[in-house]
């Protein structure tokens, strides 16, 4: 069974920058697409960044000129680095994995939450002063 760990979230402050890490286990990470989702308070969850197993990065709106997701397939970790940061950005983040293992798989790159299979616990980050 697949499993996702989420850490370094915590308080910002407006304009800073944080780097959160989702640790995988249970299986090799360039098997899978992953994604970065956030759901604030009262909120649907949403998409903020993809890193397909092919390399190429989708930044969804909320991401696009300040986040970026990078991914270490030798430790098994992806990274989202986020900078400028603003309290809007407050929500708790989570990493989420589709398999990747056809053919049809690796071509399909969902950004919506429905399209992952398998989730993290969460992070919180909070911005503000």
């Amino acid at each position: 069974q697949l499993q996702l760990v989420e850490s370094g979230g915590g308080l910002v402050q407006p304009g800073g920058s944080l780097r959160i890490s989702c640790e995988v286990s249970g299986g090799t990470l360039d098997a899978y697409h992953i994604g970065w989702f956030r759901q604030a308070p009262g909120k649907e969850r949403e998409g903020v960044s993809i890193s397909s197993v092919d390399g190429t990065i989708y930044d969804l709106d909320s991401a696009k000129g300040r986040f970026t997701v990078s991914r270490d397939n030798a430790k098994n970790t992806v990274y989202l680095q986020m900078h400028s940061l603003t309290p809007e950005d407050t929500a708790v983040y989570y990493c989420a994995a589709a398999n990747a293992g056809t053919v049809m798989q690796r071509l399909v790159i969902s950004t919506s939450p429905d399209g992952y299979d398998y989730w993290g616990q969460g992070t919180q980050v909070t911005v503000s002063f």
